[in-house]
């Protein structure tokens, strides 16, 4: 199977938040038909969207070469969250969490299904999305629309 290149949104705003996102990427590594090919500089940001009293968070960004499906790779990033001591339910959306994988880019794909959207809806939004996204892929453009990244966090910062 042709192999794809993925960018996966790292986050963390509890527990060792450096050490959470390091093991994460050494899972991402170790997937099945997976390479790990590079990762962006750690950011910390506040909590965006987020419960009162939510903690900062640190964010990365990681670029696989992947066999994987979108939808084998999702499950995979879900699987991680969870080994990780992420607790989806019962939590309200953008509650604090040990680990947030979001699958942010997976090729020139355009994919909209109930609980899989690529690009990820939000990412041309978020400058801690964008500025390490950018900081290993400078050319990226959106998929949907044309738009390099660049522009897109140009916007974000005026």
């Amino acid at each position: 199977m042709k192999r794809v290149q993925a960018y996966i949104g790292l986050g963390s705003n509890l527990g060792n938040r450096e050490a959470n996102l390091r093991e994460a990427l050494t899972r991402l590594a170790a997937l099945p038909e997976t390479r790990l090919v590079r990762e962006s500089s750690f950011l910390e940001t506040a909590a965006v969207d987020s419960p009162a009293g939510a903690g900062p968070f640190i964010n990365g960004v990681a670029l696989v070469e992947t066999a994987l499906s979108p939808r084998e790779l999702l499950e995979a990033l879900l699987a991680i969250e969870r080994e990780l001591g992420r607790e989806r339910r019962g939590q309200p959306r953008n509650a604090p969490r040990t680990l947030d994988l979001d699958l942010l880019l997976y090729g020139e794909q355009v994919i909209d299904e109930p609980d899989l959207e690529v690009p990820h809806p939000r990412m041309a939004e978020r400058e801690f999305v964008l500025w390490p996204l950018l900081q290993i892929a400078s050319k990226l453009k959106d998929p949907r629309t044309g738009e390099p990244f660049a522009d897109a966090y140009q916007k974000l910062k005026h």
